[in-house]
């Protein structure tokens, strides 16, 4: 059965705008990152994407061909589920359009045998997930940067959802590996 992880890289204040990256992701590069982001790709084998985050990369990544930042190829093989009312107007191989019922069609995918099916980006999916029970797992790579404005991961309204800390890592120039597991009725809450 494979996990449904969702992978998303933060300001720390959530901002995970792509239009301002250069500001809160680029300027804290590093080795460390670079093998975790790596790592995450290689140990996936199904890419579920909302069409927004959809069409923000795959003009990038369909086009490379000389396995960059060693993910490419894993990239452009792997399956890629993007869920859209829309057509696709971007192809990038081995896509599916998802048009059934969302919920059914993830379940069906975690039941398959495999590696972890992977959301990055895709805020709107995520927050559609959530209630479901169906997300196994978050890990957020968070930067030591407070951007005060932009689109942020997280929307108010969406009611509490706890969650229990299962890794933390400290990556060089302060960025922050966060990994979460959704709290299962079941679970004790760790209150400090």
């Amino acid at each position: 059965m494979r996990k449904l992880v969702v992978s998303e890289w933060l300001a720390l204040d959530g901002v995970f705008d792509s239009n301002t990256m250069d500001q809160w992701f680029h300027p804290f590069e590093s080795d460390e990152r670079a093998a975790y982001i790596q790592e995450g790709v290689l140990t996936s084998d199904i890419f579920l994407f909302g069409r927004v985050t959809y069409e923000m990369l795959a003009p990038i990544w369909s086009q490379a061909k000389n396995n960059e930042m060693g993910i490419v190829d894993k990239m452009n093989s792997m399956a890629k589920y993007v869920v859209s009312s829309e057509p696709l107007n971007i192809p990038w191989e081995n896509t599916t359009r998802l048009q059934g019922n969302l919920l059914e069609e993830v379940s069906r995918l975690k039941q398959e045998p495999g590696q972890d099916i992977r959301i990055a980006g895709s805020a709107t999916l995520v927050h559609s997930l959530m209630p479901s029970g169906l997300i196994d797992e978050y890990r957020f790579l968070v930067h030591p940067i407070l951007m005060g404005n932009g689109k942020r991961f997280f929307k108010e309204g969406k009611g509490a959802s706890r969650l229990q800390l299962i890794h933390t890592e400290t990556l060089s120039k302060g960025v922050v590996l966060l990994c979460y597991q959704p709290n299962k009725p079941d679970t004790p809450v760790n209150t400090l």
